[in-house]
C-alpha cells in the first residue's frame, strides 16, 4: 500500500445534473491495485466534509467514479481517517 499526499492540487468534478464543483485533493493511497483519492471542495465547507473516489480506466482516460461497495469504501474510508486527521497529542506525560 502506498500513500501521497499532496497539496494545492484542484480537480474539478462533474456531477450527475452536470454541474461542475471544485475540490481540492487532501492525499491519495493505492490498495489492491486501485488508486484512491481523498477530496475537500474548495467552497465553503465548515463541515471538514470530504469525498472518497476511485480511479477507473475509461478507454485510455483516467476518470474518477464512487466507491459503490460499502466494505470497500470502510476500508479507504478508515485509512484515510488515520492517515489524513490523525490528531497528535501533544499533552502527553514525558
Amino acid at each position: 500500500m502506498s500513500e501521497e499526499l499532496y497539496g494545492d492540487e484542484i480537480f474539478t468534478l462533474t456531477d450527475e445534473e452536470g454541474n461542475e464543483n471544485e475540490f481540492e485533493l487532501l492525499g491519495s493511497t493505492e490498495m489492491d491495485g486501485i488508486t484512491y483519492l481523498a477530496l475537500e471542495p474548495t467552497a465553503e465547507n465548515p463541515d471538514g466534509e470530504y469525498v472518497i473516489l476511485k480511479m477507473e480506466k475509461d478507454g485510455d482516460e483516467d476518470i474518477l467514479v464512487t466507491i459503490d461497495d460499502d466494505d470497500e469504501f470502510e476500508r479507504v474510508a478508515d485509512f484515510f481517517e488515520d492517515e489524513l486527521f490523525n490528531e497528535v497529542d501533544y499533552d502527553t506525560e514525558e
